[in-house]
């Protein structure tokens, strides 16, 4: 699916891009700011598989996460990669949730 957006055959709100990343706006929001973070490679399925494969594409991804919390609310941010369906992976394309602004806690599945 994040491969339609990077062809951009699937509209996204697009908040960053370059050659390696993309980040746009969650159509679900879970947060006053939702943004996901996705490699453009689809050769990671989870977080673990892109530490070991390419551990720098994992920093860009954390680093653009910081960037974008700064830029769209106050540099506070909870960053989320989700690995597994049993824990609410539903697309299997490693990307990073950054949430920020006021969280309430039951509206994120956390008890």
């Amino acid at each position: 699916m994040f491969e339609l957006i990077v062809a951009r055959e699937i509209p996204a709100d697009i908040v960053f891009e370059n050659d390696r990343i993309i980040a746009f706006k969650d159509i679900a929001p879970k947060a006053p700011v939702h943004l996901l973070v996705v490699p453009k490679t689809a050769e990671y399925s989870n977080v673990a598989e892109l530490a070991e494969g390419d551990p720098l594409l994992l920093a860009e991804i954390v680093t653009t996460a910081g960037d974008l919390a700064a830029e769209h609310s106050n540099g506070e941010y909870r960053l989320i990669f989700n690995s597994g369906a049993t824990v609410g992976q539903t697309v299997f394309h490693v990307h990073a949730h950054v949430l920020s602004g006021s969280l309430d806690e039951s509206s994120l599945g956390f008890q």
